[in-house]
């Protein structure tokens, strides 16, 4: 596994292959504790995820404007929120590879979501959670463990998020 989440993300962004793996081959090992770290809103405030890990169930996807994993997940979890949002927060970090906080608000203004957006300015958040690529989901439970992770435009989060709570 890439030890760099930058140079994972781009060499996924660069390659011309999709690359779907089945939940749970990447990233934080199921049953393993997130740690909480400190992203920025899109307006460049600190918010520290340790605020939620560990006090409510949690999804997280680290997202990309140029993303078409990302984009085809879209509706998906889009859908899961409108079922488990009042349950779960639902929380997607832009990574900070080719992409800024004004290109990503840009974005949203013409394709708005219901979830909070928040930037991963210098990826740490990718580096503490292993996020191998754009498109990767993380659930957590309520104490903070982590029951699904998974990859790529198809995900079934619906039985995940089930268990999250």
């Amino acid at each position: 596994m890439l030890k760099s989440p930058a140079l994972a993300f781009l060499l996924s962004a660069a390659s011309p292959f999709v690359v779907v793996a089945p939940a749970q081959d990447l990233g934080l090992p199921v049953g393993s504790k997130a740690s909480g770290v400190v992203v920025h809103t899109l307006d460049g405030k600190p918010v520290d995820l340790s605020k939620y890990i560990g006090k409510t169930p949690m999804l997280i996807e680290f997202w990309a404007t140029w993303c078409g994993n990302c984009r085809e997940l879209m509706p998906t979890l889009t859908a899961a929120e409108k079922k488990f949002g009042k349950r779960v927060k639902f929380v997607v970090l832009a990574v900070a590879i080719n992409q800024s906080p004004e290109r990503v608000r840009k974005y949203m203004a013409k394709h708005p979501q219901p979830h909070e957006m928040l930037f991963d300015t210098d990826g740490r958040a990718a580096a503490a959670f292993d996020a191998p690529a754009t498109s990767y989901v993380v659930i957590l439970d309520k104490r903070g463990r982590v029951v699904y992770t998974g990859l790529g435009g198809k995900q079934s989060l619906d039985a995940a998020l089930a268990r999250a709570l």
